[in-house]
């Protein structure tokens, strides 16, 4: 049995006639003679008497119409209680960023929605990235945000926005002299990060394929990165919108990184089975007032989401 069957048999009884009953349902009248058989075959009656002019429900059938249309009547409430809860603006809002993002985006966060939405209740934390991934499937959080791909079935991304990786680089250092670093020559040397602990990788570490720009970050705070720099000389890596975070006079420190240009994509992710469009679009409508345009992915550029 299904909802199509009852669909069928509620309009047979509103036309009292096969031929356009179907061409309401978009069907041809064999197609809808066929479905009702079946479903009167798995329920073992007769549903309507086909001798009578015009067609009437038997007396068991006009008993199952009437629940069929109870049936339809409720499946049609959750489609409306659904629909209220994707245009909800109130309540609780979970939302779990890896460390290099919350910086960035937390603080804008917090001032778009308590400005534009102060009914969302809204709790930010920082995790690891497999850990934000574990929270996402036993809906522990609503969001996360990360860098992907995320390829996981379960989950749904959405590609917020795409930053280079930049070099921070001490006045010490013979790479500071050039407007520029290469990939290659930026490997020549240790680097600075934070994973399993502070500490400088070593070249031959990241030639061996043992490390990628996307583990560097995995988890630590850049400005630690930053002023182990400035107190130990070498140089690290740094998002690109980090950039803004630091001061002015720092910043003389930056070098872009090229041949090949590193960067990395931060996604939006949910659920897969995730309903509240309304808090998804005041999360994105806060990150593009936040990241620079030219960041921003043509998905959240174009406009609203939809789910």
């Amino acid at each position: 049995m299904t909802l199509q069957q009852l669909r069928f048999i509620v309009a047979i009884d509103d036309h009292r006639h096969f031929g356009k009953a179907a061409e309401a349902c978009g069907l041809t009248q064999s197609t809808l003679s066929l479905m009702v058989k079946k479903l009167e075959e798995e329920l073992d009656v007769r549903i309507f008497d086909r001798d009578a002019h015009p067609v009437a429900p038997t007396e068991v059938g006009r008993k199952v119409i009437d629940r069929a249309k109870v049936v339809l009547y409720n499946v049609e409430q959750i489609a409306e209680m659904t629909l209220s809860e994707k245009e909800q603006l109130s309540g609780p809002l979970k939302i779990a960023l890896i460390s290099t993002v919350s910086p960035v985006l937390v603080p804008g966060l917090f001032k778009h929605i308590g400005e534009r939405h102060p009914a969302i209740s809204l709790q930010t934390e920082e995790m690891l990235t497999a850990t934000v991934k574990d929270k996402l499937r036993k809906a522990e959080v609503d969001m996360g945000i990360l860098a992907g791909p995320v390829r996981d079935a379960d989950l749904l991304e959405i590609p917020l926005y795409h930053e280079r990786f930049l070099a921070y680089v001490s006045p010490d250092n013979p790479a500071y002299a050039q407007e520029s670093i290469r990939t290659e020559a930026l490997f020549r040397q240790p680097v600075w990060i934070i994973r399993d602990g502070l500490r400088q990788i070593d070249p031959a570490e990241f030639r061996n394929g043992e490390n990628t720009y996307e583990r560097f970050f995995e988890g630590g705070r850049v400005g630690i990165l930053i002023q182990v720099v400035n107190d130990n000389g070498g140089l690290t890596i740094i998002p690109e919108t980090h950039s803004d975070l630091i001061m002015y006079s720092q910043q003389k420190c930056l070098r872009p990184i090229v041949d090949p240009v590193p960067g990395r994509t931060i996604s939006l992710v949910v659920r897969s089975d995730y309903i509240h469009e309304a808090k998804l679009n005041a999360v994105v409508d806060g990150i593009k007032r936040i990241i620079p345009g030219a960041l921003l992915d043509n998905v959240i550029r174009k406009g609203p989401l939809v789910l």
